[in-house]
């Protein structure tokens, strides 16, 4: 099959943010050399305050007992935007896509993510909208998904985080995005009961595929060198 055609998915559990990281720049690598498709990595992060490269450290607000108590790491990396929080119960995307491949431009891709949320978050019955110059997606006036790319070699780096399950109590250490005026939640709390992260992994890959017109997904079991990827099953 073309590989333009073809979304691989690498889904995983809780991961530190340096190991993901890591492995996304590895996929980055290789999908700027053409050696494998265009990738999507779903996961959720230990606790971690991010950075964008426009960041202010102000925006920390959290001081050092707050962050010790609540095991909570600092990166400063470089994708656009201000200061977020990813932790377990956050679901976390990482569309590392050939951009110019699919004739498509940085903007167009934010849209296309941010329609993405906004569709899956209708199987929840929350009617979630864009709010203009403020990133993300919203419901009313609190965030339930960031969103924070950056394109190098036409290829795509960093992604979404949408709040599932998430502890919003931890963003209390942060302005989050720098945005003084607005609150965030999550799909628990506007539904009042806790989800299942792993089904909302299969809407989102099934989204991915549809938006993006993608004619077959795989799913691989680990990261490595590409020549020994072992496919588990096709979506």
């Amino acid at each position: 099959m073309n590989n333009q055609k073809l979304l691989q998915v690498f889904s995983s559990g809780l991961m530190k943010y340096k190991i993901a990281w890591d492995k996304q720049k590895y996929f980055h690598s290789l999908r700027v050399k053409n050696m494998i498709p265009d990738t999507l990595m779903l996961l959720e992060h230990s606790n971690v305050y991010t950075l964008g490269r426009h960041g202010n450290d102000s925006n920390i607000v959290g001081d050092k007992d707050f962050l010790k108590k609540h095991k909570i790491e600092i990166f400063n990396i470089e994708r656009g935007g201000d200061v977020t929080f990813h932790g377990p119960g956050q679901l976390v995307g990482y569309p590392i896509f050939a951009i110019k491949q699919m004739g498509i431009r940085p903007k167009e891709l934010v849209e296309k993510i941010e329609n993405i949320i906004i569709e899956l978050l209708r199987n929840y019955d929350i009617e979630a909208k864009i709010i203009d110059n403020l990133p993300g997606v919203w419901v009313g006036n609190e965030k339930i998904a960031a969103i924070g790319m950056r394109i190098i070699d036409h290829v795509a780096l960093h992604g979404f985080a949408l709040n599932v399950n998430t502890n919003l109590e931890l963003f209390s250490g942060i302005i989050p995005c720098g945005i003084q005026d607005k609150g965030v939640t999550s799909i628990k709390k506007i539904s009042g009961k806790e989800q299942n992260i792993e089904k909302i992994k299969d809407k989102i890959i099934q989204l991915f595929k549809l938006e993006f017109s993608f004619e077959d997904v795989e799913m691989w079991n680990k990261i490595s060198h590409p020549d020994t990827f072992t496919s588990t099953s096709s979506v």
